[in-house]
């Protein structure tokens, strides 16, 4: 069996066991973390940060968790709603005036939210050094027209929401999303997660690694990258992708400071003894906004404010195989952070669900 560090309590050791199948079978690195009624119950880690095995992933290695970036972002605009700054029904250019244009004057920020803006993508082809400049992204996006009544269907924001939850972040706090986040959510918690990654954290980023029948050119887009354009492991990689505030797909931390933070809204609102927001602030996150068929991802889908919905849990997982899941029921909140990426369109990744469920083995 694969070493595993860290700590967990007797109960919480089918996590530990599971992690370190996963290191024997199928991952090079990875950590995962479970907080229970706000309280860690495990923090592990275990294998490498490169394929050489020659540098051993530690406590403080952190990694780009993709889309798992979503669910810090949407935290966010909701503690703004609970101090009263942001209405969640009401228009997004109530805040960004800018954003009416187009005919866009009916978009709620709980439309943003949900993935029924009918904002999915932007015209033309996208790559990753379009991403880099936060103005001429809004700007475009606040020109454009929607693809579809806003909250009458959904389509997966996968880049945009970043933006468009973002810039309403900005424009209601005056501090960027990246900033906000380390000011008022992570600095207060003490939880090891940035949007915009200083150079002194550098040296802790453990790189990712396409899969396995994929080389560094692997697309979000799909397989052919010259048509489709989209975001390469490559870019995800580079100084210039870290430095950049991406709040839908740029967040990098451990499973730790995931599930730290996300433990607030599975514990009444507070978190490592910090209160983020109010227990009815926390609801929106998984009171259903919208269920039916997305337009983007060609599947059922349900949404919450800023998360997937599934059954009692919410969350959201990203590109490649990272996940966090909340349980308000069992008021427990799970999160896992690997460096080798699964391609969603040829392999089945069952890697985050396998922690969630040793998980649940611990709440017996």
């Amino acid at each position: 069996m694969a070493d595993v560090q860290g700590t967990y309590t007797k109960e919480f050791s089918a996590v530990a066991e599971a992690l370190s199948k996963l290191l024997d079978t199928q991952d090079l690195g990875a950590s995962a973390a479970v907080f229970v009624d706000g309280e860690q119950v495990a923090d592990i880690w275990g294998g490498y940060v490169d394929t050489e095995r020659s540098v051993p992933w530690e406590h403080d290695t952190i990694v780009n968790v993709m889309s798992t970036t979503k669910p810090i972002t949407a935290l966010c605009a909701l503690i703004l709603a609970d101090r009263g700054l942001l209405d969640l029904s009401a228009p997004v250019s109530t805040y960004w005036p800018e954003f009416a244009a187009a005919g866009k004057q009916s978009v709620l920020v709980r439309h943003l939210l949900s993935h029924t803006a009918g904002l999915p993508d932007w015209p033309g082809r996208m790559v990753a050094e379009d991403l880099y400049d936060w103005s001429a992204v809004t700007e475009l996006l606040a020109a454009m027209p929607t693809q579809w009544e806003p909250g009458t269907a959904a389509g997966y924001h996968s880049i945009t929401f970043g933006f468009l939850v973002g810039e309403v972040v900005r424009r209601v706090s005056g501090r960027s999303l990246g900033r906000f986040l380390a000011e008022e959510v992570a600095g207060p918690l003490g939880a090891d997660f940035h949007i915009g990654l200083a150079a002194q954290d550098d040296h802790r980023v453990a790189r990712l690694y396409p899969p396995s029948s994929h080389g560094d050119d692997f697309s979000s887009a799909g397989p052919d990258y010259a048509s489709n354009g989209g975001i390469r492991v490559k870019d995800a990689n580079t100084e210039a992708w870290r430095r950049a505030e991406i709040p839908a797909a740029n967040g990098f931390g451990t499973a730790r400071g995931i599930a730290l933070i996300q433990s607030a809204l599975t514990n009444g609102g507070m978190a490592g003894g910090v209160r983020l927001l109010s227990e009815k602030a926390c609801e929106p996150a998984w009171h259903v906004e919208y269920s039916g068929q997305d337009r983007v991802l060609g599947q059922q889908t349900t949404y919450g404010m800023g998360f997937g919905v599934w059954g009692g849990t919410f969350g959201w997982g990203g590109w490649g195989g990272s996940l966090v899941m909340n349980d308000p029921k069992s008021r427990m909140t799970v999160a896992y952070a690997m460096n080798q990426m699964f391609d969603p369109r040829g392999q089945q990744d069952s890697r985050g669900l396998s922690i969630a469920a040793a998980a649940y083995e611990g709440l017996r």
